[in-house]
C-alpha cells in the first residue's frame, strides 16, 4: 500500500491526473488506479517508468514500503499500537506471551463478556 500511496501523493503534487501519469508510463488508467489503491504493484521496469514520470528517484516511491518491511511490523499492528500507546501494548504483549492459546481464547472471551454484558446490568 505504501508505493500506491506514494505514487498517488507524488502525481498528485506534480498536479497530474491519473490519465495523464498513465500516458506517460505507457499503461492503463485502471492500472495506476490500482497502484495507488494498492491492488496491484508496480514491477521493477514500471516503477523506474514512474519515478521517471514524476521526477524522482524511484527510491522515494519505495521508501516507506521498504521501511514497513524491514521493520517487519504490520501497517495495522502499528496503527494499534498507536492508537492504545506504546505502555498499555507492551504490557498487554508480555502478558499474552504468558498464556497458552486455551487461557488467551479465554482472556478475550472475558473481556468480551465485561465490555458487552455490563450494559445489559
Amino acid at each position: 500500500m505504501a508505493v500506491g500511496a506514494n505514487i498517488k501523493h507524488y502525481r498528485e503534487q506534480k498536479g497530474m491526473s491519473q490519465q495523464d501519469l498513465a500516458m506517460k508510463v505507457r499503461v492503463g488508467t485502471g492500472t495506476i488506479d490500482k497502484y495507488e489503491t494498492g491492488e496491484l504493484l508496480p514491477d521493477v521496469q514500471t516503477v523506474l517508468k514512474l519515478s521517471t514520470s514524476l521526477d524522482i528517484p524511484a527510491s522515494e516511491l519505495l521508501e516507506q514500503a521498504f521501511q514497513t518491511n524491514v521493520s517487519g511490523i504490520d501497517h495495522e499492528i502499528e496503527q494499534l499500537i498507536h492508537e492504545i500507546g506504546t505502555k498499555k501494548a507492551k504490557l498487554i504483549l508480555r502478558k499474552a506471551k504468558e498464556f497458552s492459546e486455551e487461557d488467551f481464547l479465554r482472556v478475550m472471551q472475558l473481556l468480551f463478556d465485561l465490555k458487552y454484558n455490563k450494559d445489559k446490568d
